[in-house]
């Protein structure tokens, strides 16, 4: 599909579009993977306003910006004829139903994928401004004669930059009615990554604000608006509970869940066959589905577009390149606030389990932290799940089986469980906890701990046994590649509170008993750690491991007292 070339012609590789979100650029003078064919199933069912909901870096620009220039009417007299960037693609052997709507409506293109502020006076600007740019765009309206003088006096306020918010509220629905009467057709809307603002109203503390102005822009130019033709949105969340889009009832919603349109957000398995081939390296398929295959959005298999292209530019290296293609502060603040049954699930699914739950495709950013269910629908629908087993229900909701997608994501996991450990130097600690025990090396792992306790933990935060155990399953959990973590599980003759069994028979297993001590019990720590160090020999927790022919099991005792810790070990 696209410009493809053979691995015999190197010299005619295209360049990999890394970064670009420009259809014409991208078809002009890269690789480009056709998805033309998204416009022939959209005119099929021709819906009034169409959201896709996708995660970040899954060609939802990309995507948005090729609408643009296929309904675009071209101004001006020696307007440049965009059916050339068509003609070779798959859309233009469709028909002449569809090569008939190519160029014939105006467009208002809108993008805010890049609005990212701490503040909503921030925000606020860089909307307007976004708005002002597009206003800039299609300046040709004020020699329009069909304008009135109301419409064209209020047009150089918002371009002046002299609007107030109730102007800039009806923005959009003023600029469609003016490009309405200039090319005699109604206005087609696209407003990519409408809800990253909402984000970032979330993190920051003005989500009201920008929910209350972002519903009265979207009402005016979406609802009833007779110079409307059709209106695109693309974004992560659909948020239809918090009346963004109110009363807009041919509002046609398009999530990971449904089948319409699956194959064009994201590369099929054809598609990367086809890019590997291309690129002379069709023999990394199978780490590049390790790595970066995993999802389904409807019945298509879909491999993450931007880490695909990034590996095979970089030299078939694999790395989590989507990781730092945006925030993962959401995500953060998930692990950060996660209940007990919140967390002992990620651990298990970082281990590669499953988790079967309710997906609600209307979550909501603020719900995101108050409910399980919810929690896992936002990690499902941006980009940190997939699902393993669909269960329609009635309510047009599901039951699924959830799972860690790929490599990239595991990792992804990883990092925000060690960014959540408060000292500066966490990760550097965390890395020489894992050197200890991937080499054995006890007397290192009790220095480690010792001094991560001293530097991350409050007296008021160490409350028990409880607390301790999930500060080392979090330090454990930065192992799951090499080792299968498990807490609070039967063997031998009792439960063991954590078992590392090695995934490499050649990396040692662990058993870790701990204990807090409590003043009144007058133990040192010491004589505590060597009570947990008995308590795992006395009930055999390690049979579980003896079972599975690990060879060499090392059992760890650990006392705790505030911000000091005890070790045992044989």
């Amino acid at each position: 599909m696209g410009n493809s070339f053979s691995s015999e012609k190197t010299k005619t590789r295209l360049p990999l579009p890394i970064g670009v979100s420009s259809y014409v650029e991208a078809v002009s003078n890269y690789y480009y993977v056709d998805k033309t064919l998204l416009i022939r199933d959209f005119i099929d069912a021709l819906p009034k306003v169409s959201l896709f909901t996708r995660p970040r870096r899954f060609g939802k620009t990309l995507n948005m910006d090729m609408l643009r220039v296929f309904f675009e009417k071209p101004e001006g007299n020696e307007a440049e004829d965009t059916s050339v960037y068509f003609r070779d693609k798959e859309i233009w052997n469709c028909g002449e139903k569809y090569r008939s709507m190519q160029g014939q409506y105006p467009v208002i293109f809108l993008t805010f994928k890049d609005v990212k502020y701490q503040t909503w006076k921030e925000a606020r600007k860089d909307i307007w401004d976004n708005i002002r740019m597009e206003f800039s765009r299609h300046s040709s309206v004020m020699e329009c004669e069909g304008c009135s003088n109301f419409e064209k006096d209020l047009y150089c306020k918002i371009l002046a930059g002299d609007a107030d918010e109730v102007d800039m509220a009806r923005s959009l629905a003023l600029l469609s009615a003016m490009l309405h009467k200039q090319v005699g057709k109604p206005a087609v809307v696209i407003i990519d990554e409408y809800d990253t603002p909402i984000q970032q109203g979330h993190l920051h503390g003005y989500y009201d604000e920008v929910i209350g102005f972002l519903r009265n822009l979207f009402s005016g130019v979406l609802k009833d608006n007779a110079d409307l033709a059709y209106g695109f949105l693309t974004g992560i969340l659909r948020v239809a509970k918090e009346s963004i889009f109110s009363g807009l009832n041919n509002l046609k919603v398009n999530t990971i869940m449904d089948d319409r349109y699956s194959a064009y957000f994201g590369f099929t398995r054809d598609e990367v066959q086809d890019l590997l081939m291309a690129y002379g390296c069709a023999d990394h398929y199978e780490e590049v589905c390790d790595w970066y295959d995993g999802y389904r959005f409807g019945n298509s298999e879909i491999f993450n577009p931007w880490s695909v292209i990034n590996y095979v530019d970089d030299g078939c290296v694999p790395r989590a390149f989507w990781q730092a293609t945006g925030s993962n502060d959401v995500i953060g603040e998930i692990i950060q606030n996660a209940s007990p049954e919140v967390t002992e699930n990620l651990r298990s699914l970082l281990q590669g389990g499953q988790v079967t739950t309710y997906i609600d495709t209307n979550v909501i950013y603020p719900e995101i932290s108050q409910n399980p269910s919810t929690i896992y629908s936002f990690l499902l629908v941006a980009g940190y799940l997939k699902t393993a087993e669909i269960m329609p229900r009635s309510d047009g909701n599901f039951v699924c089986r959830v799972a860690i997608p790929n490599k990239e994501i595991s990792l992804v996991y990883e990092k925000e469980i060690i960014s959540r450990l408060s000292m500066p130097d966490s990760e550097s600690t965390a890395a020489k906890i894992q050197q200890a025990l991937m080499i054995g090396d006890i007397p290192s792992l009790t220095s480690s701990i010792t001094d991560y306790m001293l530097k991350t933990i409050s007296v008021h935060d160490t409350a028990g046994e409880a607390f301790y155990q999930g500060l080392m399953l979090g330090l454990c959990a930065i192992l799951n590649n090499r080792y299968e973590v498990l807490s609070n599980r039967e063997s031998g003759l009792g439960r063991f509170d954590i078992q590392l069994c090695p995934l490499d028979q050649n990396l040692p297993g662990y058993i870790l008993e701990l204990k807090a001590s409590r003043k009144e019990n007058g133990k040192s720590l010491d004589s505590l750690a060597e009570d947990a160090l008995n308590q795992i020999e006395e009930k055999q927790y390690d049979q579980e491991m003896k079972q599975k022919r690990v060879n060499r099991i090392i059992k760890i005792g650990i006392a705790f007292h505030g911000k000091n810790a005890a070790v045992r070990y044989q």
